[in-house]
């Protein structure tokens, strides 16, 4: 038995702007789309074209209040090529929410506060 990762789930308030967010800070294109008949919800599966893995964005209609991120120490991490050049424009951006020079990362927040680890390539 084999298992592969595909895909991460993260809800969203407001799918224009998650999607116009993941496109500029990251270079996320949509994908795919599945929409409820009944309008009640939208998944939007996004691509890195480099890997097979997507990112789900789930946005449901009558979702009003934010969602509870908890300790939100759960996240997704992102590797850069050119880590210095993305740290700059991601500060330029004032999307930088926590930067851990020790260890060479930082982390950008999502529309929502979601928290997004950038890591140099090795």
């Amino acid at each position: 038995m084999h298992f592969k990762m595909v895909h991460n789930n993260l809800n969203v308030s407001d799918l224009n702007k998650s999607l116009e967010f993941y496109d500029k800070a990251l270079g996320l294109k949509e994908a795919s789309r599945i929409e409820a008949q009944d309008g009640s919800f939208i998944i939007a599966f996004l691509a890195d074209n480099q890997s097979q893995h997507r990112l789900e964005l789930t946005w449901i209609r009558d979702r009003k209040e934010p969602y509870n991120l908890g300790d939100n120490e759960i996240h997704l991490a992102f590797e850069t090529n050119n880590y210095d050049e993305a740290l700059k424009y991601h500060k330029e951006n004032n999307w930088v929410c926590f930067e851990n020079k020790a260890m060479g990362i930082y982390f950008i927040s999502d529309p929502d506060g979601y928290w997004l680890e950038v890591i140099p390539a090795k």
